[in-house]
Order: C-alpha cells, then sequence, then structure tokens
C-alpha cells in the first residue's frame, strides 16, 4: 500500500478519533439532562397529580403540550443555529429550558402546568435537530448512524439512569423546606442544565476550524473527509430552503418520525403509572425500568453499527419500528407481569434501535441550509407524536378505565410508521456510502 495513503489514513483516523472522545461524551450529557428535563413529569406523576388534582386528560394534555411549542419554534432555531454557531445556540437552549423546567416545581393549577410545558417545549425546541446537524459538521454519512446512535443513547440511559435518581428523590425529599418530593425533582433535575450551558461555552466548539485540540493537518483531514461526502451525492442533494421544506420526502420522514415518537412518548411517560398499578412500590418502578432502557441503549449502538457496516438504512428504521409495534401489543397480551415487562422491553428495543439509522435518512438528500431546515422539520412533526402518545394514551385510559386498549392504538402506528418507512425506500437510494 502506498506510503502517502496509509498516513493519510493514520491522520484521518486519528482526526475523528478526537473529535469523538472531546464531543460525544458531552453531547450525551448535554441530551441526558435534556431527556431528564423533558420527561421527568412522568415520575412527578406519581405524586403530583394527586396533590394538585390533575385528572388522567389533564395530566396527559400536559405533558403533550411540550411538543406543541416545540413543533413552533422548531425550524427558526435550526436556522439561528446555523446563523449564529451551535456553541452560543446550544447555552442558550440550556439555560432557558433548565430555568423554565425548575420552575415547574411552583404551579399550582392545571393551566400554569400546560403554560410552563409549553414555555419548556419552545426553549428546547432546536436542540435534538441542531445536534444532528453539528454531527453533520465533523463526520461523514458513511458512518454517522454509528455517531448519532452513541449520542441518542443517552435517551435510553437517561431513562435508566434516571428513574432510579427520581424514584430517590420523590422519596427522600418529600416535605423538605415545606416541598413535596415532585417539587424537588423538578428543581433538583432542571439546575444542572443552567450550568452546563457555560460548560458548552467553553467546550463546544463551533466546527472542526475553531477546535484548539486539533491540529492544522488534522482539520485538513476532516474537512477533506467531508468535502469528499458531500461531492457524492452534490447533483441530487437539495441545498436551498423552501423546496427542502415542499419537498415529500421531507414530509413523509417527518410522518414516520411521528408515528415513532408516538409509541417512544405513549410508552415512556405512561410506563411509571401502568407499572405502579401492577402494584409495585416507587423504589422498585425506579429499579425496574433500568432493565427496559439499558437494554435499548445496547440495542441503539448495535443498530447504528449494523446499519454503518451494511450501508443499509431503510430496513433498519422499519425492523425496528414493526419491533417496537411487536413489544407494544405483546404487553397487553402477556398472560404475567414479567412477561409484560418483558414485551415493554422489547418495543423499546426496536423504538430506540431505529433512531440512529433514521437520522442517516435526510443528508442523503438535503445539504447545507437545506439540511437545517428540513431536518429540524422532519424533528417537529415528529415531536408532535410526543404530544399525541401521552394524550392518546391518557384519554383512552380515562375513557375505558384500561392502558391496553391504549397500547393496542400505539402498536397500530408504529406499524404504519414501519410501512410508510419501506414506501419512502422506493424514493430514496437503499444504502448510504461504506465506511
Amino acid at each position: 500500500m502506498d506510503q502517502t495513503h496509509e498516513t493519510g489514513a493514520a491522520l484521518e483516523r486519528r482526526a475523528f478519533a478526537k473529535a469523538t472522545r472531546r464531543l460525544i461524551p458531552l453531547m450525551m450529557v448535554l441530551y441526558i439532562v435534556s431527556f431528564l428535563d423533558r420527561v421527568n413529569v412522568g415520575f412527578a406523576a406519581l405524586t403530583m397529580n394527586a396533590d394538585l388534582g390533575f385528572s388522567p386528560e389533564i395530566f396527559g394534555w400536559g405533558a403533550g403540550v411540550f411538543f406543541i411549542g416545540y413543533f413552533l419554534f422548531e425550524v427558526p432555531s435550526n436556522l439561528a443555529l446555523e446563523k449564529v454557531g451551535a456553541r452560543v445556540w446550544i447555552c442558550r437552549i440550556m439555560v432557558t429550558w433548565g430555568l423554565i423546567s425548575a420552575a415547574t416545581a411552583f404551579v399550582g393549577t392545571a393551566t400554569q402546568f400546560v403554560v410552563l410545558r409549553f414555555l419548556l417545549g419552545a426553549a428546547e425546541a432546536g436542540f435534538l435537530p441542531g445536534m444532528i446537524l453539528y454531527l453533520g459538521y465533523w463526520f461523514p454519512l458513511s458512518v454517522r448512524a454509528h455517531y448519532i446512535a452513541l449520542f441518542m443513547a443517552a435517551v435510553p440511559i437517561a431513562s435508566a439512569v434516571g428513574s432510579p435518581i427520581s424514584a430517590l428523590i420523590l422519596d427522600m425529599t418529600h416535605g423538605a423546606h415545606g416541598l413535596a418530593g415532585w417539587q424537588w425533582l423538578f428543581i433538583i433535575e432542571g439546575l444542572p442544565a443552567c450550568a452546563l450551558g457555560l460548560v458548552v461555552l467553553a467546550l463546544l466548539p463551533d466546527g472542526p476550524q475553531a477546535a484548539s485540540w486539533l491540529t492544522d493537518a488534522e482539520k485538513a483531514a476532516i474537512t477533506a473527509r467531508l468535502a469528499a461526502d458531500q461531492a457524492d451525492q452534490a447533483a441530487v442533494a437539495r441545498h436551498a430552503l423552501w423546496p427542502a421544506l415542499r419537498d415529500a420526502r421531507v414530509l413523509l420522514l417527518g410522518v414516520i418520525y411521528l408515528g415513532i415518537v408516538v409509541g417512544l412518548y405513549g410508552v415512556g411517560l405512561w410506563l411509571p403509572q401502568i407499572i405502579q398499578s401492577l402494584g409495585y412500590t416507587t423504589r422498585e418502578i425506579g429499579l425496574i425500568l433500568i432493565v427496559p432502557y439499558a437494554l435499548s441503549a445496547l440495542a441503539m449502538i448495535a443498530f447504528g453499527r449494523s446499519s454503518d457496516r451494511t450501508g443499509e438504512r431503510i430496513l433498519h428504521v422499519a425492523g425496528g419500528a414493526l419491533l417496537g409495534a411487536v413489544g407494544v401489543l405483546a404487553s397487553v397480551y402477556a398472560g404475567s407481569q414479567i412477561l409484560a415487562i418483558a414485551a415493554i422491553a422489547l418495543a423499546c428495543i426496536g423504538i430506540y434501535g431505529a433512531l440512529g439509522p433514521f437520522w442517516t435518512v435526510p443528508p442523503l438528500f438535503l445539504r447545507g441550509t437545506a439540511a437545517a431546515a428540513g431536518i429540524a422539520l422532519i424533528n417537529s412533526i415528529g415531536n408532535l407524536g410526543g404530544f399525541i402518545g401521552p394524550y392518546l394514551v391518557g384519554w383512552i385510559k380515562q375513557t375505558t378505565g384500561r392502558f391496553e386498549a391504549g397500547f393496542e392504538v400505539l402498536a397500530a402506528i408504529l406499524f404504519l410508521a414501519a410501512l410508510l418507512t419501506l414506501a419512502l425506500g422506493r424514493a430514496l437510494p437503499r444504502r448510504a456510502p461504506r465506511k
């Protein structure tokens, strides 16, 4: 093999290894805190609903309205990130969401609860699509599913770690300084986001050229690899804002993501209360939830590696959604508590496993400003599922008195997402460039 090629390949590997060590752990911590602040309301509900007199429908509405704010501000936020840079904009997002999340501790009425949840969604809008866009500044498409999966593994990790921590906070802080445990939960898990916003200013460069920890040769290696990656599909990619927003593939991806997110949050935000209904204590719930979420984190990494190794995206997404549908449906008809929890674990593995490969699909046909806007639009449409899922389960539970009927609807929606993914595959390259 040519010595120059060996040197160039070694330089590239070293540059990407540095970027991985410096960026991915920090980004995972940011997403863990973000996700905890988004879903800790599910644990708070174990005592908050009784304290404030919230019905299942009111809680479902309040938990889900977060995503209405997210939807309305998602595209403008991601365009702002592209203009002002990731470092400043992610800092802004984190500080505002941390303050609003902590302020939720002091709600006293359903209206206050709904308003603050809406504002929390508006504050956090742009974080996930901004991070997906940011990873595209560093890693080529051929390996990006793995890095997206590593970053997004923060979601099940946050649930696995956050569940026992949230349970502990609820139990041990109740009554301290005149505040209920659910109030301390919002305060203790909200304020760290503000501190991390300052960490972002210090440690998160806007791109490879701004990274002081890369040598000039390493910066050039990353830039050259990304330029070659962009050139591979430049002729078929959209670059402008409005054509991307009108692209039918973008809209269909949004609908598919909506189906996946309906399953993710429809299960996730109600799961603590479902397990509580089986007769488990708050601490036992926290420990039980470690299992499905820990397995989901491992599944995300496995799905991402498999997708990058084969270059296949569509079947990985559709297969994950289908596995989620099967698991959710199986949990309804399981003959025992153990089998029901195992089925939920299977559902979580499928739903979370689909996420890494899913976010490698938009860059197959979007570049530049089109990527910033298109990814944000897909995420904003999809995250409406975060409203639909919890509210739908809550409404069905209140109407029928059963969680099972709500889960049957979630399974049908996940199955439809799998079918739409397969249909979308006909309009997209079936395989990404190999590593």
